[in-house]
């Protein structure tokens, strides 16, 4: 009977509840849980609870606006602080172009394929006054066949495969020279600028700091903006401002950790040509609606005097639209003339219209 106990307690074990423990001598033995059970709290929450906390798992530790800035006061000072500092901003990214060498290549080049050019001259023009040779200038196949029974250098086919590779390097030198000469000039302010830290911090030697002094030969590879003489007004008006408030709006947060250098400004592209726009929005708003109350009390008396003032004050505010136009914007001539024809059209129409409405009411008195 003991043996049937044993043989049924063994083929149906018992298994304690989560809840339940397990008792050895006097000692109470805590049972671990099913880990495949899922706990009870969690059957609990409803779908949209377990659904939130999928979603919103580990957004404590993500930040999007952790970025790593390239710090100039932590770059060892030489060449790695002034290639921190040139790559820093546009504005700094001035170079040497080396006009001056580019020329000499090119004309050594030039000369080299004019020899050439020479031999290849004289090489037809004996074959051509030479008895018996003229075939060869009219078939590069015997052409070919002389040079291998002769076995003589100086051939046409060998110089003009020579005159080739030549063509080769001169054309593609000479593209890269077009291609270098279509970079802009760096402008007064950003060349002062950057002269202005390299005296202050001097990250070369003398005879390595020289090439810094070749004006004329530094290229900038920054590229114009629309309103590029006005946004350097701005840029050099808030320099000399600076203040905790222009930082605030015209700084970011990764321009203000790339140093602690009070000499060195750092101002967001982005938000001064918003601000530029801003600024001429205003103007163009001025210059639109001044005119336009000034011809209509002008020309509400109905006078000749009157119309005269009006016509005076549409020279005037066509004259300032375009100095506005030349000054604050990049506008080519014909931009330039067809923007102020525009305008001037359109003050036209209201000194028109004006003068209707005051000989209306002067009949109706």
């Amino acid at each position: 009977m003991a043996n049937n106990d044993r043989t049924l307690d063994e083929k149906l074990p018992y298994t304690p509840s989560p809840t339940e423990t397990a008792f050895s001598g006097h000692v109470a033995i805590p049972m671990p849980e099913d880990p495949d059970s899922p706990p009870a709290a969690s059957q609990k929450k409803s779908w949209l609870a377990r659904r939130a906390e999928t979603m919103f798992a580990g957004k404590e530790t993500f930040n999007l606006n952790d970025t790593i800035v390239q710090d100039l006061d932590s770059c060892p000072e030489g060449y790695p602080q002034l290639a921190a500092f040139q790559a820093s901003d546009d504005s700094f990214s001035q170079y040497r172009g080396f006009g001056y060498l580019h020329s000499r290549i090119l004309l050594a080049l030039q000369a080299e394929i004019t020899v050439l050019e020479g031999d290849l001259k004289a090489i037809d023009e004996y074959d051509w006054q030479e008895d018996g040779r003229q075939d060869y200038l009219k078939s590069r196949a015997k052409d070919l066949a002389d040079v291998e029974e002769g076995g003589y250098e100086g051939s046409r086919p060998e110089l003009l495969n020579k005159l080739r590779n030549k063509l080769i390097e001169y054309d593609d030198m000479l593209i890269r020279a077009r291609d270098l000469g279509a970079f802009q000039r760096p402008s007064k302010r950003d060349y002062h600028s950057l002269r202005s830290w390299y005296y202050s911090n001097a990250p070369l030697l003398d005879s390595e700091a020289d090439c810094i002094k070749h004006k004329e030969d530094i290229v900038t590879l920054r590229q114009g903006r629309e309103w590029a003489g006005f946004d350097g007004l701005i840029e050099t008006s808030l320099r000399k401002i600076d203040c905790k408030l222009v930082r605030f709006l015209f700084c970011n947060s990764e321009l203000r950790r790339k140093t602690i250098d009070e000499n060195a400004h750092y101002y967001s592209a982005a938000r001064i040509e918003t601000f530029v726009a801003l600024l001429i929005t205003c103007v163009i708003f001025i210059l639109l609606v001044l005119p336009v109350v000034a011809m209509y009390e002008l020309t509400c008396n109905s006078s000749r005097d009157a119309t005269f003032d009006a016509v005076g004050v549409l020279i005037v505010f066509t004259l300032l639209f375009s100095a506005a136009m030349s000054l604050l914007t990049k506008a080519r001539r014909h931009e330039l003339f067809a923007a102020s024809s525009a305008y001037c059209a359109v003050l036209v129409v209201f000194i028109s219209n004006f003068n209707n409405v005051g000989q209306v009411s002067a009949s109706h008195r």
